[in-house]
């Protein structure tokens, strides 16, 4: 049982890349088919497909805005709690939330609206657009029967999958632990102390290549918010042509640079 977390824990980031491309139309022919595919996967990972595909795109639509940057501390609470929030961002607490936000599709829509904008209330132009667009989305129907029925079909899922690990239960706890805190810090990595005027707000980083099939070139993440309509296969090609016209490699190592995170929060200009 030891051995089968192995794979699953390793391949996390593929099994959300196959989701992510999914979410830009890039998985599968056919928009149906490539739903649908995406969607079961989101289910396999207690993922709501329907909140994972709208905050992505939210996130590359108002990328680094105040209410995608878990790295920047910028005083509305004691720095202390707000370092141990942010440690538990990056130890699995954004997956967490994940997991837990489709249970506001199970309350009221009304009340849900007014949490959501009292959550993200301010005067900034920018955030009431946000704001506007989040309050929608909780507001809508059908996505909230969407959201419930696959929240329902994972709990039935993973419970069954607890049922077949028995005794060894605890593994599959454990398997899931560590696939939430590899999202959580794979999530965080390409934004992390990142300045406002940098490209697309985003950074790439440089990996083994053995490793670029299991990330899914997630590494090129910068190009990836320049061309997002493109195919995770065709970065790499981008990347080269990049390289060539450079004088000097200047993208830092992937896993280092996910260490780096745990050093303290990053900064904003």
């Amino acid at each position: 049982m030891l051995w089968i977390a192995v794979p699953l824990v390793v391949l996390t980031p593929m099994h959300w890349g196959l989701i992510h491309e999914s979410i830009h139309g890039k998985l599968l022919p056919g928009q149906r088919l490539n739903e649908w595919v995406g969607r079961a996967l989101a289910i396999a990972f207690l993922l709501p497909y329907d909140a994972a595909r709208f905050g992505h795109l939210m996130h590359h639509r108002f990328t680094r805005e105040s209410y995608d940057r878990p790295d920047v501390h910028e005083g509305a609470s004691h720095r202390v709690l707000a370092r141990l929030g942010y440690y538990a961002h990056l130890l699995g607490g954004l997956y967490l939330g994940e997991v837990v936000l489709p249970l506001l599709a199970f309350l009221p829509a009304p009340f849900v609206g007014k949490l959501v904008a009292r959550k993200l209330r301010s005067d900034n132009p920018v955030d009431r657009d946000i704001q506007r667009m989040f309050v929608g989305f909780a507001a809508n129907r059908d996505r909230r029967f969407r959201i419930r029925r696959d929240w329902l079909l994972s709990i039935a899922l993973h419970g069954v999958a607890f049922y077949f690990y028995g005794a060894w239960w605890p593994v599959l706890a454990a398997t899931m632990l560590l696939r939430g805190i590899w999202l959580s810090v794979a999530d965080n990595l390409p934004h992390y102390d990142v300045m406002l005027d940098e490209p697309e707000r985003a950074r790439n980083f440089r990996v083994h290549a053995l490793w670029r099939p299991v990330l899914m070139n997630h590494h090129l993440h910068r190009l990836h918010h320049q061309y997002p309509t493109l195919p995770w296969t065709a970065l790499p090609a981008l990347a080269r042509e990049e390289a060539d016209a450079s004088a000097r490699a200047t993208d830092a190592s992937y896993f280092r640079s996910a260490l780096r995170q745990f050093s303290g929060f990053g900064r904003l200009r």
